[in-house]
């Protein structure tokens, strides 16, 4: 394929008011650009997949610190913060589609050489975000203790989980902003910036963190407080760094309703890929639950293992749908030459996903099968993680092949397809575990097997499904569109 152009090639092509001809330059100039070679081109990838897999753990490494800070105070203070985390993890996991309907169309201005266009995509993305987070804030002031009660709260961790919960709201509004600034600098080609910024926002959030439990005394509530705080200043520091760009490409805050729109028209159809995606996941406790207590433990420690992986799988994602955006931007896809060198980005990147697929099978396998007593004393919950693990492992291939065919077509903004196919995913998920439900509940399968049918039902025939549905899509050129 043409050599991609690198940011100090591009910022010499500079047009700040984003007339038309920069686009013509621009692709011209990749038309008679030299081949690139693979290893090239892999550092591309790599370049934006590594500095993503760190700060997409940035937030899992704030809920660890608050675990490992409130755990000291108690097993009740442990559990109520718990429950209201489970809350707000569920909250932030459904609104990340902030953060992908953005990277693909700043990618595509940014790819185009028109950067005022993309800084403008990310204002308006982060608007959306800021009045999504008020809104959402706000509903959970006003129904924290009825979802907290759905959520198993009792009289004892209740007073714990609303102080929690009631600190941790007021955190929502930049936790939103955070994903759309996120997804911007992503759209920008700088995943680097994030990991930056998520580093020193874990260090200052476990130092907050320690200052208002224990020093201030303000236990669960001031876990809560400085996380909250952390988000505020992570949120200022990224936008100070956007706002450096702002200024050179001439780019205002002042939002504009129209690419609002845009914003939200893209995310309402990332939110219900998002909301099957989740349905099948709480379908699956569901039946697990019914194998008994044993298997719900080994389904837990196995899916938190299978959890870790994903990040890894999810950055290789994020760095195919910034390329590919950026690929389509600065490419006139009217020509069939330039559509095969965007086809030759998608099949290096299909490649890099089974070597990613086959590394983290590598590292799955001991963590599973020697790791297990690391995780329980249990000996037949060790078991089952063991059986488990084996089942991850051998599908990371093909779940690495369907992460980088979401980021494929999230970068090319196929999002109504991605999400009917999403939805149609879950569909055929159900009757499978229905058959799988009925086989245990009548003695046809013991609970080892109906657990080991259940992963296997999981990781292959629902990621299998996936990978049918959106390799057919890739396989056309339906997809890539100017």
């Amino acid at each position: 394929m043409g050599e991609t152009l690198g940011t100090g090639e591009l910022n010499r092509i500079d047009n700040p008011s984003g007339e038309p001809g920069v686009n013509t330059e621009l692709k011209s100039a990749h038309s008679a650009a030299p081949e690139v070679q693979p290893t090239s081109l892999n550092r591309q990838i790599l370049a934006l997949a590594i500095p993503a897999f760190g700060a997409l753990i940035a937030e899992p490494l704030f809920l660890l610190a608050d675990s490992a800070l409130i755990g000291q105070l108690g097993t009740a203070h442990l559990a109520g913060m718990s429950i209201a985390a489970t809350l707000i993890g569920t909250v932030v996991g459904l609104m990340n589609f902030l953060a992908y309907s953005v990277t693909p169309s700043v990618a595509r201005h940014y790819g185009a050489g028109n950067y005022s266009a993309a800084y403008k995509n990310g204002v308006d993305g982060a608007w959306v975000a800021l009045g999504l987070g008020i809104l959402l804030m706000m509903i959970g002031y006003a129904l924290a203790d009825p979802l907290l009660l759905a959520l198993g709260a009792t009289d004892e961790t209740m007073g714990y989980a609303r102080d929690y919960l009631h600190h941790s709201f007021w955190g929502l509004p930049p936790m939103m902003v955070i994903l759309s600034q996120v997804g911007t600098l992503r759209g920008l080609q700088d995943t680097v910036t994030p990991l930056k910024v998520a580093g020193v926002g874990a260090v200052v959030n476990f130092g907050l963190n320690w200052a208002l439990i224990y020093p201030a005394g303000l236990g669960v509530a001031g876990s809560a407080m400085g996380t909250s705080i952390t988000q505020w200043l992570m949120m200022i520091a990224l936008g100070l760094v956007l706002h450096r760009g702002m200024v050179r490409y001439r780019v205002d805050w002042r939002p504009d309703w129209e690419g609002a729109r845009s914003v939200l028209s893209l995310g309402s159809w990332l939110m219900l890929r998002t909301l099957s995606m989740r349905a099948a996941m709480l379908l699956t406790v569901v039946i697990v639950a019914r194998f008994g207590t044993q298997s719900l433990a080994a389904y837990q420690l196995g899916m938190s293992i299978f959890s870790l992986f994903l990040y890894a799988l999810d950055s290789l994602a994020i760095a195919a749908q910034a390329l590919l955006g950026k690929e389509m931007g600065a490419r006139d896809l009217s020509r069939a030459t330039e559509r095969s060198a965007v086809r030759a980005l998608l099949h290096r990147l299909v490649r890099m996903s089974l070597l990613y697929g086959t590394v983290t099978a590598l590292l799955c396998l001991p963590l599973g099968y020697w790791g297990a007593w690391i995780f329980t004393p249990d000996a037949q919950v060790q078991m089952l993680l063991g059986a488990s693990c084996l089942i991850i492992a051998l599908g990371q291939p093909l779940a690495a092949y369907v992460f980088v065919l979401d980021g494929i077509l999230m970068g090319a903004q196929d999002m109504r397809y991605l999400a009917l196919g999403t939805f149609m995913m879950l569909i055929s998920y159900v009757p499978v575990l229905g058959a799988i439900w009925w086989a245990h509940g009548n003695g046809a399968l013991s609970s080892f097997w109906a657990y080991c049918a259940l992963w296997v039902t999981y990781i292959f025939w629902y990621q299998g499904v996936r990978a049918v549905i959106f390799g057919r899509r890739v396989a056309s050129d339906v997809w890539m569109k100017a």
